[in-house]
C-alpha cells in the first residue's frame, strides 16, 4: 500500500539523521546510553542530546531509563530495528561499490555447522571457485546460537544451521534441510573393530571424546543413552575443538560421537588416509533438523544470492537423490 504524500519522508523531513540511526541501533543493541554512545565515538553528554532530538521526531518516549541502564518500549524496538536494517542496507551498498571499484566480482559471508560444513557447502565453494574464481568467499563454522548472533550482528549473510530458543523467530526464515546423524568414530584397529555386531554398551567400556555439556549434539547424545536405558559414559573428555578430538581419537582407544558427514569425510579416502573408521553400533542417534537460515525481508547481495541459489540447488538434487534409493 503507497503512503500518501503527507505520511513520505516524514522522519527525515523532521530531522531524522545517520548519527540518530547509529545511536538507536547501539542502545538497541547494547541497552546503555554510555555503551552505545561509546560504540559510535560519541559523548554521553551528545548522546543524551541526540535521543531527546529523537524523542521530538517522533513525538512521543521510546525508552524507559532504569538504574542498569534503558529498556525500549514498542516504539522503540521499532525504530532500533529499523535503523538496524537501514544501516545493514548502507553496508552492503558500501561493500558492493567496493567490490566494484577494486575489480571483484563479490563476497560471500556463509555460516554452517560442521556436518553441513562439510556435506553441504564444500562441495557448492567446489563448484562456485570454478565458476566465480574472483569472489571472495568465507566460511564460519560454529554452533547455532553463535552463527544467529552473527547473522543479526550483520557480519554473515546466512547460515546452514537451527533457529534455537532464545532467537527471534520472526526475524528469520528457514527453509529445513532434515536432521544431522550421529555417528561413532574410532581409530583404525579399535579393538571394537574386531567384535561382531559390538553394542553401546561396549561402546561405554572405554573412554570417549565429547563435546562439553550444555551443546546440543552432547544433549543429543547425553538424552539418547538414557532414554534407552544405557548410562552415559563416566570417562570423558570434553572439547569443542573437532582438531583436538581427532587427534585424541586417533592416538588413544577413545570414541566420539560426531555428525555422519564428518565421519563419512574423515573415514574417507580425502579424510584421515585411513585412520579413522566409524563402528558399526546399531543406532539412530541424531540432532534436531537444522536448516537454511537468512534475515527475513533481507535482500541478499549479488554474490551471495548466487552461492545461496547454488546451495538450495545442490540441496534440491540431494533430496531427488534420497528418494530415489
Amino acid at each position: 500500500m503507497e503512503l500518501d504524500s503527507a505520511k513520505k519522508d516524514m522522519l527525515i523531513r523532521q530531522g531524522l539523521k545517520l548519527t540518530h540511526l547509529r545511536l538507536l541501533a547501539a542502545l538497541d543493541k547494547t541497552g546503555q546510553i554510555s555503551a552505545a554512545a561509546a560504540q559510535i565515538a560519541i559523548s554521553q553528554p551528545a548522546a543524551s542530546r541526540l535521543l531527546a532530538e529523537i524523542e521530538r521526531i517522533v513525538g512521543m518516549k521510546f525508552y524507559q531509563r532504569h538504574p542498569h541502564g534503558v529498556t525500549m518500549n514498542a516504539v522503540g524496538l521499532l525504530l532500533g530495528e529499523r535503523a538496524r536494517w537501514m544501516l545493514r542496507a548502507l553496508d552492503d551498498a558500501g561493500r558492493d561499490i567496493a567490490e566494484i571499484s577494486s575489480g571483484q566480482r563479490g563476497s560471500v559471508n556463509i555460516g554452517a555447522v560442521t556436518g553441513p560444513a562439510i556435506e553441504l557447502v564444500l562441495p557448492v565453494i567446489r563448484e562456485a571457485r570454478l565458476l566465480y574464481p574472483d569472489h571472495d568467499i568465507t566460511i564460519d563454522v560454529d554452533t547455532s546460537d553463535k552463527l544467529a548472533e552473527r547473522l543479526l550482528g550483520g557480519s554473515l549473510d546466512f547460515y546452514l544451521g537451527r533457529v534455537l530458543p532464545g532467537l527471534d523467530a520472526s526475524a528469520v526464515n528457514m527453509q529445513l534441510v532434515g536432521d544431522e546423524p550421529v555417528s561413532l568414530i574410532v581409530r583404525k584397529g579399535h579393538p571394537l573393530l574386531g567384535r561382531t555386531n559390538p553394542s553401546l554398551q561396549d561402546c561405554l567400556d572405554y573412554d570417549w571424546v565429547m563435546q562439553p555439556p550444555g551443546g546440543l549434539q552432547r544433549y543429543t547424545v547425553d538424552r539418547y543413552l538414557l532414554d534407552h536405558a544405557y548410562h552415559p559414559p563416566n570417562r570423558v573428555v570434553n572439547t569443542n575443538s573437532l582438531m583436538m578430538m581427532l587427534a585424541i581419537v586417533t592416538r588413544t582407544n577413545a570414541i566420539a560421537p560426531v555428525s555422519r558427514a564428518v565421519a563419512d569425510f574423515y573415514a574417507g579416502p580425502d579424510g584421515l588416509t585411513g585412520r579413522i573408521e566409524t563402528l558399526p553400533v546399531d543406532h539412530k542417534m541424531a540432532v534436531v533438523p537444522y536448516g537454511l537460515v537468512t534475515l527475513r525481508g533481507y535482500e541478499l547481495p549479488a554474490a551471495s544470492a548466487e552461492i545461496h541459489r547454488m546451495l538450495l540447488k545442490h540441496l534440491d538434487s540431494q533430496q531427488i537423490e534420497q528418494r530415489a534409493e
